[in-house]
């Protein structure tokens, strides 16, 4: 099996990188990997993880609910719940920031969901996503056809009026290539809106390596506010705004908290969740997720 390893943090390029903590596969394999620090930017990142020709059997579980869909158990159906209230909302976001009606493009699109949501709304859809299964569902349960991950770099430059990431970025590598292609993609007044975890988060300091947004090996990169700003501005644009992903501190938390013990702390999770959220109702940037929207400059 060949492994990424950095000598140099993927996204500012620093070699002030240093081992922070090591974090379990709770999902699949049960293995620890380490986690590395950036001293520059602020980068986390997952150290010698399988490359992509072999990360695939890590993603292989039905717990994993943006491929696999299920409501098996009362967290994945309070999974299922939130996202179709969530859908409207991630909607409605781009919108007030592009065009009432354009075209969309969603990486690592899953099950189509949120295609299905835009094409309601009138917009041109397109999406893109690795795993085949997903795609299958995609095709079977709304009649979307997404294109696997190669063909990103087939796609009509300047094409898009908006891109959405939904906790994506922290999966691809090679992130500056991907990021160089994203700007590629959009028109000159699109917007690129990227969602990812924040390990700045309070639910992050109450959790610590069970925090269950670490997610290794399958998440690559552990980012903060000012790990994407840094990552935005070497390609040229910039962050306009920054949403708080406010359900995430809950979700989160109740997965981190079987991690931790092994059993699902319903009210201990609740708590910290509310916790997380007090704190970044104060300050944004702590939020246990956020939704950065991007501009060229």
């Amino acid at each position: 099996m060949s492994k990424l390893h950095y000598t140099h943090c993927p996204v500012c390029g620093s070699s002030d990188i240093h081992p922070i903590l090591t974090a379990k596969d709770h999902s699949v394999s049960g293995e620890d990997f380490v986690i590395w620090q950036c001293q520059s930017c602020t980068l986390r990142f997952t150290q010698d993880v399988p490359d992509e020709n072999s990360i695939g059997p890590y993603y292989q579980s039905q717990d994993y609910i943006s491929h696999s869909n299920t409501n098996k158990g009362l967290l994945n159906k309070l999974y299922q719940a939130v996202r179709k209230f969530t859908l409207g909302q991630k909607s409605g976001l781009v919108i007030s920031h592009t065009t009432q009606k354009g075209r969309i493009l969603d990486i690592g699109a899953g099950i189509g969901a949120f295609l299905n949501e835009m094409k309601q709304k009138g917009w041109d859809i397109e999406g893109v996503e690795p795993d085949y299964g997903a795609r299958q569902q995609a095709r079977n349960l709304f009649a979307i056809d997404l294109k696997p991950t190669p063909e990103l770099n087939q796609l009509p430059h300047g094409s898009y009026d908006a891109i959405t990431l939904w906790h994506v970025l922290e999966h691809v590598e090679p992130l500056q290539d991907y990021v160089a292609q994203l700007k590629k993609l959009l028109t000159p007044n699109g917007r690129i809106f990227i969602a990812v975890p924040n390990y700045t988060s309070l639910d992050a300091d109450l959790y610590g390596n069970r925090w269950a947004a670490y997610d290794v090996p399958r998440h690559l990169y552990h980012f903060t506010p000012r790990s994407i700003e840094v990552l935005v501005e070497k390609h040229g644009m910039k962050i306009i705004g920054r949403k708080p992903m406010w359900f995430d501190a809950f979700y989160i938390s109740l997965l981190s908290s079987k991690y931790r013990t092994g059993n699902t702390s319903w009210l201990g999770a609740g708590i910290n969740g509310i916790r997380s959220n007090f704190k970044a109702l104060v300050n944004k940037k702590k939020a246990s997720s956020l939704i950065y929207i991007i501009s060229k400059n």
